[in-house]
């Protein structure tokens, strides 16, 4: 093979590389340079050889040149430049993000007669790290009231009655249908109160038989029954000095229930296997979606425990009396699954949305969630129809004769929203973004949008 086909060959290799290569001579002049320089920098071979390599403006080698007189580039000071991060401007006068690496080229006598560069594009790589984290951001941003999203009347009572139960230490119960939101409501009580940096512990009273949950909320001492093969403290002992919810409380055994009136009149445990007392300081908070009163009444639960975890009650009203919170449900539920999902689905239409307002939801907010991950899973268009919602939603909505029609406005549930968090917030931007999920700016372009007060008026109608 001849040198003028060994040339050849590598101007084809060189081509096909996927990276940018340039080569410049000791002044910095460009030489030489392939086809992925030319996609890259949107400067033709034509137009960027025989140009000084200051043209492609990046920000680092202009640095470089600053900070010492003797060398005009870095590169001829250290000899190799590696995996160096820089914008470089394009032949259009736009900027695109590379990452860097040179080296000194030599001729046979090792003295320097130049330098090659390499570019790899990352701004799609940028792009991406820029989308995740906007996905992180909004995955873990906390929407509503605590995590509880609502703006209808009844909600906000049941936001005042957490905000004065996280004040107090009395015991709170929480009544409400499957899938409201029992455990968020406990959680809220917990993160806004003065037990929030200690101990928060769950425990669902329908889920084990009368022996284990002794033992899951007293504990145990060794060998107190079969398997007991070591101590161990339970869920009360663990939660000293924060806060307990006991779910589904309406199921809890007789036999349980006298050790759980002791607990509350004493402020004491024993644990299963033993008769040392052990003092503890514990919030009690319940949940339960059965009528604790009918229990009562047919000698299924405790009177005197009934009225001892009743001091404070929460109901949290179920779904369908308060349907005007659906939009903003929905609209949250979607962004949410929008982002774990590979479809690119961008909206919920009109007639889905009255679909969604006008099915009774028996399973309440959880139906409603799945309900539209359903929906995901079946819409194949850019668009949520109501043909894509769950069969029992689709077909059997509310006729108008049953319930009034409700109206929804997008844009008046966003401004709504936004004015909620600019209140709570005193008018600070930064916060109400932070509450609502989305950027500074689009808080600000929301604002000019709806035409509403400035900052300050926000901080002042909040004081």
């Amino acid at each position: 093979m001849s040198e003028h086909e060994l040339n050849e060959y590598w101007k084809t290799v060189v081509d096909t590389i996927q990276d940018g290569i340039m080569i410049v001579d000791k002044a910095g002049t460009i030489v030489s340079a392939n086809k992925a320089f030319e996609k890259i920098t949107g400067y033709t071979q034509t137009q960027i050889i025989g140009e000084p390599c200051t043209s492609l403006n990046c920000h680092t080698c202009e640095a470089a040149r600053k900070t010492r007189g003797d060398h005009w580039c870095v590169l001829f000071r250290t000899g190799a430049v590696k995996l160096n991060r820089c914008a470089v401007q394009r032949a259009d006068g736009s900027y695109i993000t590379v990452l860097k690496n040179a080296s000194l080229l030599y001729d046979n006598r090792g003295k320097v007669i130049g330098a090659v560069e390499t570019l790899t594009d990352i701004s799609e790589l940028l792009k991406k790290e820029t989308q995740i984290e906007a996905f992180r951001r909004e995955l873990s941003s906390r929407d509503g009231f605590h995590g509880i999203l609502g703006d209808s009347g009844p909600m906000h009572q049941v936001f005042d009655l957490i905000s004065n139960a996280a004040r107090s230490d009395a015991p709170v119960i929480v009544f409400g249908e499957s899938g409201t939101g029992k455990e968020l409501v406990a959680a809220a009580i917990h993160n806004s109160g003065s037990r929030r940096k200690r101990p928060y512990l769950k425990v669902n009273c329908a889920a084990l038989n009368a022996s284990l949950l002794e033992s899951e909320l007293f504990g145990h001492v060794k060998g107190a029954f079969t398997g007991a093969f070591q101590n161990r403290k339970g869920r009360f002992e663990a939660a000293q000095g924060g806060d307990i919810f006991l779910d589904e409380i309406g199921d809890l055994p007789l036999s349980t229930q006298i050790k759980l009136l002791r607990v509350l009149e004493e402020k004491v445990i024993e644990r299963v296997g033993d008769n040392r007392p052990v003092h503890i300081d514990v919030r009690i908070i319940s949940g339960t979606n059965k009528n604790l009163k009918n229990l009562v009444d047919s000698g299924l639960f405790r009177e005197d425990l009934f009225y001892r975890i009743n001091v404070i009650p929460i109901i949290i009203p179920p779904l369908r009396d308060r349907r005007s919170d659906i939009p903003l449900l929905a609209e949250s539920f979607f962004r949410r699954i929008r982002l774990k999902n590979d479809k690119n689905i961008q909206a919920i239409s009109n007639p889905a949305m009255e679909t969604l307002m006008n099915y009774a939801w028996p399973g309440n907010v959880r139906e409603l969630k799945s309900a539209l991950e359903y929906a995901f899973v079946t819409c194949n268009g850019a668009v949520i129809e109501p043909q894509h919602l769950p069969p029992d939603v689709f077909q059997n909505n509310i006729r108008p004769s049953q319930q009034q029609h409700i109206a929804f406005d997008r844009d008046e549930i966003q401004k709504s929203r936004l004015i909620n968090a600019l209140k709570q917030t005193g008018g600070n931007q930064t916060q109400a973004a932070r509450l609502l999920g989305v950027s500074r700016i689009t808080v600000w372009n929301r604002m000019k949008k709806y035409g509403l007060k400035p900052v300050r008026e926000f901080a002042e109608n909040s004081s």
